[in-house]
């Protein structure tokens, strides 16, 4: 029996007023539906549903070792962007089917929503969302070979755009301790807009699933670019690495913390299981340490899917340890009993967390699908935060001294600042408060269509106000560089006068009171000089936004302007260029004789006419979005290049010096 998918489009005729019978209705066999519409199973066909496909087999290997069977995965990437997996599970079975008639390793690469995931005994928790892993890798790749080495013997199947090229056949013998599963499979460059894949991505993900699965080995390796060695012999592969985490989501908190300066040593660590209900069956695992800094990062999973959205094991997460050291706090006097709790964010600030849950039947929802809805996962984190540390404070006095210190700092800066606070918020029209007087606003009401550029120093901000277009660009100039939010308590942060500038024209807030519908601008673009000090005041923006507005960023209303880096000229000729690259190419296309090469260093070289041409002009401007696929590699940037510790910062810019070709000093 071939599995279909149905699709139910209206012909032509229909949309015409024609007829519309059973003819109409149209049927995708096999797995056509998706090769007609990849971004249903991978989300889409760009980078990331690129990457997608090698998640989607190494999942399979990940559920091989949350069941007891796996501990090792060999992820390659080789010289033409195909990918093979290689897992020490039980490899996927190769008896025939009852219901199909066919071979179990045929079904589970040719048929969706076809595995041990739906109800079937073959495994008590799976990661990933579908479960249509395998079989859309197969519909999505021009080669795929399936090796399974099983019983003794090795079976192969071979398949082409979903479809068998062979039957299961085995192919040799192996010793009988021997099992897993082999996939090699080549992305189609038909569906995918590229087919080059990007280590650094595949190697977070493989990394994060080694955290959360401890005792697992995930080696990833690329073969592309290896070069040669010193004696002139072909290297292997140009990259390797290991993950391996016996201490599973502990070494996890250390990772995350390792440009911190902690306040314990070791990360405070509690699990919980519940196992009445075979329909609730779950384990809870949480690990927390507290640096000094002064945000808060948890992170949470179900069955190993990074829940971007949260949901009941964060909220029982948040609630119980509100509730603990609260509890804590006025048992042991911290808090007298005229004095307010400490709110949740108090508790949090400098807070470092992984949640990971592993249950039987997970529910997602959410706009993205990534927010876990199970209600009983929340007590069962809830009462594992609960009793876990109870304990822990009150059998390691010290260390709870040291968190309820700088509970208590916190919620000293929460109240200055919340009176800081009340003096950056845009006041209504009524109250006669008008925008910074050094903000040149716009005439346009409309926030899908204003734009507002940041510059450095008043003669960038002179051009800018002179060249703009009033009706809907807004100038906002600052002087200096502002507070590196990084090493900076709020209530400081909020006695800047150039950050209070920025918050009062942008209009909607910061940090919980963040308002989107309140924000004046959609497009916030930072126009800073193509020099080191220009870097660096963007780089200080970006901090605050990420830090303290990080909505703007997730929503994509954050840019940055790209200046030309030199003028050419020469007798009837003009041309501004971007890059270095861009000059030289140039140069080399019309020759270099009488050639006049101007390089603007700063904005204010510009005069208005120029500076509207080249950045400021929608019809001809190159701008940069601001983007943020990975929050917890953004995280570990911005602590890195921005943080307290100087030593991970000297050793970043040793091992990347190299890409600086021309820095001016």
């Amino acid at each position: 029996m071939e599995n279909k998918e149905n699709q139910v489009n209206t012909a032509p005729e229909a949309a015409q007023g024609g007829e519309y019978g059973a003819e109409q209705i149209q049927v995708l066999e096999g797995l056509e539906a998706v090769r007609r519409r990849p971004g249903m199973y991978i989300g889409s066909t760009d980078s990331r549903g690129l990457h997608h496909l090698v998640y989607e087999i190494v999942d399979n290997a990940i559920d091989e070792a949350m069941a007891g069977y796996c501990t090792h995965i060999y992820v390659t990437i080789h010289s033409d962007n195909s990918i093979t997996v290689v897992d020490n599970g039980r490899g996927i079975p190769v008896d025939i089917h009852p219901k199909t008639g066919k071979s179990a390793l045929e079904v589970a690469l040719t048929m969706l929503h076809a595995g041990g995931k739906f109800g079937g005994s073959g495994y008590k928790v799976s990661g990933g969302l579908h479960g249509v892993g395998l079989s859309v890798v197969n519909a999505l790749s021009v080669e795929l070979t399936a090796e399974v080495r099983r019983d003794g013997k090795v079976y192969r199947q071979t398949c082409s755009r979903g479809v068998k090229t062979s039957e299961v056949e085995c192919v040799g013998s192996c010793d009988p301790a021997e099992h897993g599963t082999t996939i090699h499979f080549v992305p189609d460059d038909q569906v995918f807009d590229e087919v080059d894949y990007e280590y650094d991505v595949v190697t977070r993900r493989l990394r994060e699933l080694a955290f959360l699965n401890g005792g697992v080995t995930i080696i990833v390796t690329d073969e592309r670019n290896a070069g040669a060695d010193e004696n002139g012999e072909p290297k292997p592969y140009s990259r390797r690495d290991k993950f391996h985490y016996e201490g599973g989501i502990i070494e996890y908190v250390r990772y995350i913390n390792k440009n911190k300066e902690v306040l314990e040593e070791d990360p405070i660590y509690f699990t919980a299981s519940k196992d009445d209900d075979p329909l609730e069956t779950a384990t809870v695992e949480i690990a927390l340490q507290y640096n000094d800094g002064y945000n808060e990062n948890v992170f949470t999973y179900a069955n190993n899917i990074n829940t971007i959205e949260g949901g009941s094991h964060l909220m029982g997460f948040r609630a119980a340890m509100t509730r603990v050291v609260n509890d804590y706090a006025r048992k042991f006097k911290f808090l007298k009993e005229a004095d307010q709790n400490l709110t949740g964010d108090d508790i949090r600030e400098g807070l470092s967390a992984i949640i990971s849950v592993k249950l039987t039947e997970p529910q997602f929802e959410g706009q993205t699908k990534t927010k876990l809805g199970n209600a009983y996962i929340r007590s069962l984190v809830d009462n594992a935060v609960t009793n876990g540390l109870t304990v822990y404070l009150e059998e390691n006095p010290q260390a709870a001294k040291t968190i309820l210190d700088k509970c208590l700092a916190a919620s000293r800066a929460r109240e200055a600042a919340r009176k800081a606070r009340e003096l950056t918020r845009r006041k209504s029209v009524l109250d006669g408060a008008a925008l910074p007087g050094k903000l040149a606003d716009c005439s346009e009401k409309d926030p899908a269509k204003c734009e507002l550029f940041i510059v450095e120093g008043d003669s960038a901000g002179g051009s800018a106000k002179e060249g703009r277009d009033r009706h809907f660009q807004a100038i906002l100039p600052l002087r200096g560089k502002i507070l590196n939010v990084e090493k900076t308590r709020l209530d400081k942060v909020l006695g800047n006068a150039e950050i209070k500038c920025m918050i009062t024209a942008f209009g909607a807030g910061m940090d919980a009171d963040f308002d989107e519908t309140k924000l004046r601008y959609h497009k916030i673009i930072c126009m800073t000089d193509a020099d080191v000090d220009g870097s660096h005041i963007r780089t200080l923006l970006l901090t605050f936004f990420y830090r303290h507005m990080r909505p703007m960023i997730e929503k994509g209303y954050v840019y940055i302007a790209q200046p030309p880096l030199y003028l050419i000229k020469k007798p009837n000729f003009e041309k501004y260029v971007y890059s270095d690259e861009e000059l030289e190419r140039t140069l080399d296309e019309i020759g270099r004789d009488r050639i006049t090469v101007q390089r603007y260093k700063g904005l204010g070289e510009m005069n208005p006419e120029q500076l509207w041409d080249t950045t400021m002009d929608p019809e001809k401007r190159i701008m940069l979005q601001v983007t943020m696929d990975d929050a917890m590699l953004a995280d570990e940037t911005f602590t890195l290049l921005m943080g307290d510790r100087v030593e991970p910062r000297r050793e970043f810019i040793e091992q990347n010096s190299k890409l600086v070709a021309d820095l001016d000093i």
